[in-house]
């Protein structure tokens, strides 16, 4: 998931742009890879369904990031991309945004660096998931980022991978 304006955004600038409900899909799993995302607006929850039913959240994308970049050069999407809110996506044929790329070399290289930011973010977010205790979730996720502001920390339940409850309690534990 790419973030953050960059150079390479700028190639949606002209770009349609379609605006999905919360819970509309924008594509499917193994849905042909025909288009490059950029959300304007909302967010859009890429998601990979497991076998026992659930969910695996890959990523949550909000303004100005990318959705599934990694499926780029790939013939299908890894995963669903769902609407999480009310939202607004820029949609550029995928032709059309590597042609881009390719005349634009500052673009490409904007891509490339935001997108390795994008990774180190993601690998660090898999460590953390690989923490068994909530207690060391929550520490290597702080350690990480600094206490996040008044009313947000509902959002790091999902980013370490642990229910609202189960935080609030390590949370309250903390306190005493």
């Amino acid at each position: 998931m790419i973030s953050i304006m960059s150079e390479w955004t700028q190639l949606f600038e002209d770009a349609p742009q379609r605006k999905f409900a919360k819970g509309d899909v924008i594509f499917r799993r193994d849905d042909p890879v025909r288009s490059m995302f950029l959300v304007r607006k909302g967010s859009v929850a890429l998601e990979r369904p497991l076998a026992d039913g659930g969910l695996l959240t890959l990523n949550t994308a909000g303004p100005g990031t990318a959705l599934a970049e990694a499926s780029l050069f790939s013939e299908s999407y890894h995963c669903d991309a769902v609407a999480q809110s009310d939202a607004k996506v820029a949609v550029l044929a995928r032709i059309k945004f590597l042609s881009a790329l390719r005349q634009c070399p500052d673009s490409a290289m904007s891509m490339i660096e935001t997108h390795a930011k994008a990774v180190q973010a993601q690998r660090a977010r898999i460590e953390i998931l690989r923490l068994r205790r909530v207690s060391d979730r929550l520490d290597a996720w702080l350690d990480l980022n600094g206490e996040p502001p008044k009313g947000e920390w509902i959002k790091i339940a999902e980013q370490i991978g642990v229910s609202p409850p189960a935080l609030y309690r390590e949370l309250a534990q903390r306190r005493k």
